[in-house]
């Protein structure tokens, strides 16, 4: 990033309180255009909210600037054409095919009353394509497993054309064969196509792997922020998650493994 190029994500002293609970006291945090920066932490540190607030769907007041413009400051349709959001558990219309769902996303580019062009059905079609979906085009969301709706969740994201990507635990429901095709296939759009990556992840392991810095979330803080070698120690993860691991180099990061006590 150079000094004229703003920062993708840009997020200054955000407070942010949900039924008179405090759940972010305070939160800086900067991503550069087309990094990929991970947010961990225990249960109820705030991640989630996070996400939220950073992709509108909580206000943030000026706390919160995307690629150098106040996200107050954007219109829904605008917002939506900068950043896209797979949360946890998305609102799934009933009776709703697979096809008709990841053409959501590309609501910001069709004229209000209009119809989705020829290039909307083949950036929906590539997108299925690419995550292993081709055939479930025509099914129906509720039919699917958790994983597969999963990786639906996530057509839709990218079919949105969007440059800032917020995946909310993208793997929680995949086997560890497609957590990897996913995780790959995300990376590569943002090889190709100059995408910038805000998750959170409860796998340590795959954050470590996949991002190049992470963030330590713990009681609506940043206690930690860095490379994954320097954030996954075994003393940062034994006071904020009060687990006993082993932390060992990987080829692409550090693996967390467990350890039984006693």
């Amino acid at each position: 990033m150079t000094g004229r190029e703003p920062a993708a994500v840009e997020v200054r002293g955000l407070h942010v309180t949900l039924d008179r609970v405090p759940i972010l006291t305070g939160v800086d945090l900067t991503v550069a255009a087309g990094e990929w920066v991970t947010v961990i932490g225990p249960n109820g540190a705030g991640k989630s909210t996070l996400l939220r607030a950073v992709g509108g769907l909580l206000p943030a007041g000026a706390a919160v600037t995307l690629f150098g413009t106040p996200i107050r400051a954007l219109k829904p349709r605008q917002r939506a054409r900068v950043v896209a959001t797979v949360a946890q558990s998305p609102a799934v219309p009933a009776g709703m095919s697979v096809l008709d769902y990841v053409l959501l996303g590309r609501t910001p580019y069709i004229a209000p009353l209009g119809r989705e062009s020829a290039a909307d059905l083949a950036a929906v079609h590539d997108v299925l394509a690419r995550l292993d979906l081709g055939a479930f085009h025509g099914r129906e969301l509720a039919t699917l497993s958790g994983g597969e709706r999963q990786r639906v969740f996530l057509a839709r994201a990218l079919a949105q054309g969007a440059t800032l990507l917020l995946l909310d635990e993208p793997t929680s429901a995949l086997d560890i064969g497609h957590q990897q095709e996913v995780l790959e296939l995300v990376d590569q759009l943002r090889r190709e196509h100059g995408l910038t990556v805000l998750a959170t992840m409860h796998d340590l392991s795959i954050a470590g792997e996949y991002a190049d810095r992470l963030v330590l979330l713990d009681a609506g803080r940043v206690v930690a922020a860095g490379p994954p070698a320097e954030v996954l120690t075994e003393e940062l993860l034994a006071r904020h998650y009060r687990a006993n691991v082993r932390v060992v180099p990987g080829e692409h990061g550090p693996l967390v493994v467990p350890v039984r006590r006693g």
